[in-house]
């Protein structure tokens, strides 16, 4: 069911983009703004994980230079029956993380240094476990088309806004019509980003609590980078608000326009989904992940979900 919605609300948006171009320039418009919005579909398929990864001056690492961090990224990628993704590492103290990458198979996964060094091991191996379940659902490519479109939208809207100033004696300069370019298409497009963003997030993190084994490691989680994450700034996303949408938890704004759920239900949910599995709850001496190069330290008792039998 989630899966349909998700394409109606894709389906939506184009049309949103499409319609937004015919107001603007008629047939002709719509007809522009339809090769466009394939144009940009198109580049951010083969390059969407690239353009994200530039934009955190995210660097890729290994089991040499963060064999602790990379080697849970292993573990939980064999758990969750995914191939190996690729792994980053942020130089940032802001605690968060996300996931890019086209398909499942040119995935990469990145988190902060603040992230590591702010949480517990199991809560760690929460939140990538959450990343890896959009990558098992499939919702990086399909939230970067989003983000995409939706840009694109108020980016057209805008230059409706400017270029309808002087084009007051045809048709195509009545009221209604700049109205509905450069209020009612952006508005629009934006509830469908939000739709879209928070069923995904519930899906990802029911994912990521079944490839852990602990619910209440990435609800313990949830509740610790939200609040680092009001407190510590990320100039990623003061440049660039968009980027708000790619992480786990997005940077602090009004309930009413968050591409995310409210943390608290997400953790209410989790707690209930640990009632259910009556799940353990996290280690809290449990030791932080060492994101440099160390010697692997024995996996502590709060990680024996990740272990095979």
């Amino acid at each position: 069911m989630s899966g349909m919605r998700t394409v109606m609300l894709l389906s939506a948006l184009t049309a949103l983009f499409m319609a937004l171009g015919y107001t603007l320039g008629g047939s002709g418009g719509a007809v522009i703004a339809l090769l466009v919005a394939a144009g940009m579909n198109l580049f951010t398929f083969w390059n969407a994980d690239k353009i994200v990864l530039s934009m955190h001056n995210a660097r890729e690492v290994d089991s040499e230079s963060a064999p602790e961090y990379y080697g849970l990224v292993r573990d939980l990628a064999q758990r969750a029956g995914l191939p190996m993704p690729r792994v980053y590492l942020i130089d940032e103290p802001h605690p968060n993380a996300f996931a890019t990458g086209r398909d499942p198979d040119h995935a990469a996964v990145a988190a902060t240094t603040g992230l590591l060094s702010m949480l517990t091991r199991e809560e760690v191996a929460g939140v990538m476990a959450h990343e890896l379940g959009h990558v098992k659902n499939r919702d990086t490519l399909i939230m970067t088309m989003v983000a995409t479109i939706a840009g694109a939208i108020s980016m057209l809207a805008n230059f409706g806004l400017f270029f309808r100033g002087g084009d007051q004696e045809n048709g195509h300069g009545n009221i209604v019509a700049t109205l509905l370019a450069v209020i009612v298409a952006p508005f629009a497009a934006m509830i469908v980003q939000m739709a879209i963003s928070r069923t995904r997030e519930y899906g990802a993190d029911a994912a990521g609590a079944q490839i852990s084994g602990n619910p209440r490691a990435l609800a313990s989680a949830l509740a610790k980078i939200s609040g680092g994450a009001e407190m510590i700034p990320n100039p990623v996303a003061q440049r660039n608000p968009a980027a708000a949408q790619l992480y786990i938890v997005p940077v602090h704004v009004s309930e009413l326009f968050s591409t995310h759920p409210a943390t608290e239900k997400r953790i209410a949910a989790l707690e209930a989904m640990a009632g259910r599995t009556g799940a353990a709850a996290p280690t809290p001496r449990a030791s932080a992940l060492s994101p440099v190069a160390t010697p692997m330290r024995r996996r502590s008792s709060a990680l024996d979900p990740l272990r095979r039998d």
